[in-house]
């Protein structure tokens, strides 16, 4: 059996706030509850994770030992937003598989992975039906297709403070670092998807980030793009592609790129549409497409806009942008 540790500073503060609100008897309710959730699970084999992903409740953390964990990883036990299940460990605590997903967050609402690495298989890190998903930290790499990706409403999702690279093995230009939605269908609303101050690329064989029609308000702040080992193949091109409505795109800095630095597209009719792009830092040098823009807003219209801030820069290429900018 693997140790079970209960967490002190949750019983205490779970303690605390049940007296403030309603006396003691409270208090002792939220004992017991924090009791029976707030455990560390300590893990150090392939077949502990798996009993662990299945195990674990609101308020659980596991805690992989560092090693390498090789097979195919889901959780389909969701947390709460104020009991999130915690899946950590540090970089050298390895998820690596010979297929399908690394990690597989089916469901499972409000988990935070911290620390790890996911390497090897088909797609690196994949929250399907899972809200509130924080993954934190990470290191996603050696994959045949996307390193992360939200999909079927996975919303109010963060990728943050991570690293992606080396993915799209399959040379098909599908192997986007961070993926938002599905192709094609509007009933997808992984919606509010932040990826924050991530280091993308090099070598990865789709868009850095792709986000797709009937996904709104994703937000893409502070992150490094390196668009060595974009293919070309399936319009893979740009650092960026937007394809939702409402997405915010600030103080990013981009390099290497076959073409442009960031592009939007309607896929569908009345998407694609409100991007805004500021204080980001393109670097065309090098680039060898026949538009070299910052930003190629290929949808610009009335009824769907794009605003190109006068902060952006450009370095290198043809130029910052084919519409107008914005003060």
């Amino acid at each position: 059996m693997r140790p079970r540790t209960l967490l002190p500073a949750l019983l205490a503060t779970a303690t605390a706030t049940a007296l403030a609100v309603g006396g003691p008897a409270l208090a002792s309710a939220a004992d017991a509850e924090a009791a029976g959730a707030a455990a560390v699970i300590e893990v150090s084999t392939a077949a502990q994770l798996k009993s662990a992903l299945t195990e674990a409740g609101p308020g659980d953390t596991i805690h992989l030992a560092d090693g390498t964990y090789t097979g195919n990883f889901k959780a389909t036990v969701a947390g709460s937003a104020s009991a999130r299940i915690t899946l950590t460990g540090s970089a050298g605590a390895v998820l690596t598989a010979g297929g399908g997903y690394g990690l597989h967050l089916n469901g499972a609402s409000y988990w935070t992975v911290q620390g790890i690495t996911v390497s090897g298989g088909q797609k690196g890190i994949m929250a399907d039906s899972a809200d509130g998903v924080v993954i934190d930290s990470v290191t996603v790499h050696d994959l045949d297709m996307e390193g992360v990706h939200f999909r079927k409403s996975s919303s109010d999702g963060v990728i943050r403070n991570s690293r992606i690279y080396d993915t799209g093995h399959d040379g098909r230009g599908m192997g986007e670092g961070v993926y938002v939605g599905t192709a094609g269908d509007l009933s997808d609303n992984s919606d509010r998807v932040q990826i924050l101050d991530n280091t993308i690329g090099p070598d990865v064989g789709g868009e850095n980030v792709d986000i797709k029609e009937g996904t709104t308000g994703a937000q893409i702040v502070g992150n490094t793009f390196d668009g060595n080992g974009l293919t070309g193949a399936n319009y893979d091109d740009s650092w960026v592609d937007v394809k939702g409505n409402d997405v915010l795109v600030e103080g990013n800095h981009g390099s290497r790129t076959t073409n442009n630095g960031y592009e939007t597209h309607s896929q569908q009719s009345g998407w694609g549409c409100g991007t805004v792009f500021r204080d980001n830092a393109s670097d065309l040098s090098g680039s060898t497409g026949d538009k070299q823009l910052a930003f190629n807003v290929t949808n610009y219209s009335a009824d769907c806009p794009t605003t190109v801030r006068g902060s952006n820069t450009v370095t290198g290429g043809k130029g910052l942008t084919n519409i107008d900018v914005t003060p």
